[in-house]
């Protein structure tokens, strides 16, 4: 019997008479997933329509963006505005700045969170419930703004490159992902590697972190979107112009009605500076996002993956 439904439906998936939405869905099932899908694009729409507005913005002439005529395709096709943002004081050095702290504190983020959720994903680790309780903690309770400012300048991090490095350096959300992965590796490991003589370190660096790769990578764009997009600890702690981030010069620019002429254009353009201002907010937009957006695409897998692995319980 068994045999000749199995080959009954062979037959009609091979004529496609049968789908498989067809076994295991009901008329409720479906009803859902249409909703659903309904829900998801209006959704979907929200957050697109406005971001084709600012590119479209962005590429559009200074008077066509100021009249209000641009919505979802260029009007008076012109780059002029990417043309002044890119000789705005500032702007290169503080892409720099922003590609730097992408870098260089997504590393410390990364290296310091794996080292805390390893010892905390071990069974044998003594005194680890109370360990996660300091961590969970400071999930609930902070010292404050004044506080945290004092201690950044009493340790002399104030006005150095390490002000956008150290505060932050662990998220204990994140560590607690890293260590939820890290239990599920089976301990039949760790007991035939402790056998072969191989010690903790060298087990973490050769056992566990090959096989939590998938968690890494899901780390690493955690925190490599955070720290692009991180402009409040630059706005506290840094005075000098030459460390700014590149979200403060966006800031700037978002907050100011009119930008100095001297800055941005010579005299030949001084008639269009009425639009100017609007303009240059969407290209500064466009060019501050658009690096990390370009990346969603290819890592959004691991967006889906790193919340699997944050809904296990362990």
């Amino acid at each position: 019997m068994v045999t000749q439904t199995k080959a009954n439906m062979k037959r009609l998936f091979g004529k496609g008479q049968l789908q498989a939405t067809d076994i295991y869905l009901t008329r409720s099932d479906r009803i859902f997933h249409v909703i659903n899908n309904i829900i998801v694009s209006l959704l979907f729409l929200i957050v697109l329509l406005p971001l084709i507005n600012v590119l479209a913005s962005s590429f559009s002439s200074a008077s066509a963006v100021n009249s209000g005529k641009v919505l979802l395709w260029p009007v008076d096709f012109s780059v002029i505005g990417y043309e002044k943002v890119f000789v705005y004081p500032g702007v290169w050095r503080s892409y720099g700045n922003t590609v730097f702290y992408t870098v260089a504190g997504t590393a410390i983020n990364v290296i310091v969170t794996l080292l805390a959720a390893y010892p905390l994903s071990r069974r044998d680790l003594p005194f680890k419930g109370f360990f996660m309780f300091l961590f969970t903690f400071t999930m609930m309770f902070g010292g404050g703004m004044i506080p945290t400012y004092l201690v950044m300048k009493q340790i002399g991090v104030i006005n150095t490159v390490w002000a956008m490095l150290l505060p932050g350096a662990l998220s204990v959300y994140n560590m607690i992902i890293a260590r939820t992965f890290m239990q599920n590796i089976p301990m039949d490991l760790f007991e035939a590697a402790h056998l072969d003589g191989c010690s903790d370190a060298r087990y973490f660096t050769m056992i566990a972190l090959p096989l939590s790769g998938t968690m890494i990578s899901v780390l690493t764009l955690y925190y490599a979107v955070g720290h692009w997009n991180a402009y409040f600890n630059a706005f506290l702690y840094l005075n000098n112009r030459d460390l700014m981030p590149l979200q403060i010069i966006l800031r700037e620019v978002l907050l100011s009605t009119q930008i100095s002429a001297d800055a941005i254009v010579d005299g030949d353009t001084a008639a269009a500076l009425a639009g100017m201002s609007d303009l240059l907010k969407y290209s500064l937009i466009v060019v501050a996002s658009a690096p990390i957006l370009c990346l969603y695409p290819f890592l959004q897998k691991y967006f889906v993956k790193g919340v699997m692995i944050g809904s296990l319980k362990g």
